[in-house]
């Protein structure tokens, strides 16, 4: 089914991700999973193209344009192509609205610019070893001194986590205060007491910086608040639908991803005599995954366009999120299943697709607490 959200600006935008993704990712991105990071010229190299703050103003040397479609179709063009390493999503679609909303006239002024120059690398520390979907478990402290704050405590699984210039760390400030007890404080690199712990070995998503990241009596200046003291929460929680929408664009994008490179191999792979291709059991399995990946898709491009609007439910987010990398999920193991031994092995895109997608029903929030979200929308 013909995709119709997107418009001329939106086809030039994404021949311009493409040959970016073409020529500064695809050539290295291998040695980056040996790494285990990218580098940090993708990173400049990127903000010299205009594919980082499409929506930041431009007076701060954005884009200027908030149209959420332009995300959407860098990630599309970064999951087709296999750059799984590269956190440009992160630092466009879950950083930079915080940025955005919440930062002062000074603070933009600070950190902006290089967010769209790829000089200031981003990341977000919700997560710790204790606390996950659970937001309200969340064990960093930050208490007042002077006209600063003492942060301590630990995250883990960050993405950029390594990379990042600039954290926005989750920090409980009053013990006493329940939901309205978090905020968010920016902690920048070099900051005395901010280390970064060791990159973390994954299954997957070889490429992509994930860290621990420690917190030991740093002193974070009051001019490195991000909104008002006491309503991390809702702020998280106005954000998130944001960021599931992203996950949920770049699992069906992985999932028709997972189709094309099968469609590839099952017309040139044969088996007693004829190409995979010919036997019934993998024109119905074929049929039934390109199905699932053009109904999902609608959905998700429904979703977008929503969000486009501003009329996108935290419910809806919730549930694109859980169905669309379920779906991929399925998808990309049956893919796995028709190319045989040869998709187990990592030199074949879709054995890498396979590793990749696992975490996509994880991160983002669980895929138990979307149907929570769902199921309470429901009941009430």
């Amino acid at each position: 089914m013909e995709r119709d959200i997107f418009d001329a600006e939106h086809d030039a935008f994404r021949d311009l991700a493409r040959t970016f993704v073409a020529k500064e990712i695809t050539p290295f991105h291998e040695q980056w999973e040996v790494d285990g990071q990218v580098s940090r010229e993708v990173w400049l190299a990127a903000g010299r193209a205009g594919l980082l703050g499409t929506d930041v103003p431009e007076e701060y040397g954005g884009g200027g344009v908030d149209d959420f479609r332009y995300n959407a179709v860098l990630v599309e063009e970064l999951v087709t192509a296999g750059a799984s390493g590269v956190g440009f999503p992160l630092q466009n679609d879950v950083v930079a609205p915080y940025l955005l909303r919440l930062a002062t006239p000074e603070q933009k002024r600070r950190w902006l610019p290089g967010f769209c120059s790829g000089e200031i690398i981003t990341a977000i520390a919700m997560t710790e070893p204790g606390a996950g979907s659970d937001l309200q478990g969340v064990q960093t402290t930050a208490r007042r001194d002077g006209d600063g704050w003492i942060l301590n405590g630990s995250k883990t699984f960050i993405t950029n986590g390594i990379l990042a210039d600039l954290v926005i760390a989750v920090a409980r400030t009053d013990p006493d205060a329940g939901s309205r007890g978090f905020s968010l404080l920016v902690v920048e690199r070099g900051m005395a007491g901010f280390a970064r712990g060791r990159r973390l070995a994954k299954v997957g998503l070889k490429a992509q910086d994930t860290a621990e990241l420690s917190f030991t009596d740093v002193r974070v200046p009051g001019e490195n608040v991000l909104g008002e003291i006491g309503l991390g929460l809702p702020y998280l929680m106005q954000n998130l639908a944001q960021e599931r929408l992203s996950i949920a664009v770049g699992a069906a994008a992985g999932a028709a991803r997972a189709v094309e490179l099968t469609l590839d191999y099952v017309r040139q792979r044969s088996a007693f005599g004829r190409p995979i291709g010919a036997f019934q059991n993998t024109r119905f399995e074929l049929a039934e995954m390109d199905t699932e990946v053009g109904v999902t898709r609608c959905f998700v491009d429904r979703c977008l366009a929503a969000h486009v609007a501003g009329t996108l439910s935290g419910t809806d987010a919730a549930k694109a999120k859980w169905w669309a990398t379920d779906v991929q999920k399925r998808v990309v193991d049956r893919c796995v299943q028709l190319h045989g031994g040869y998709g187990y092995m990592l030199e074949y895109p879709i054995a890498r697709a396979f590793v990749d997608s696992r975490v996509q029903s994880i991160y983002g929030g669980t895929n138990e607490i979307m149907k929570e979200i769902i199921g309470r929308s429901l009941l009430g």
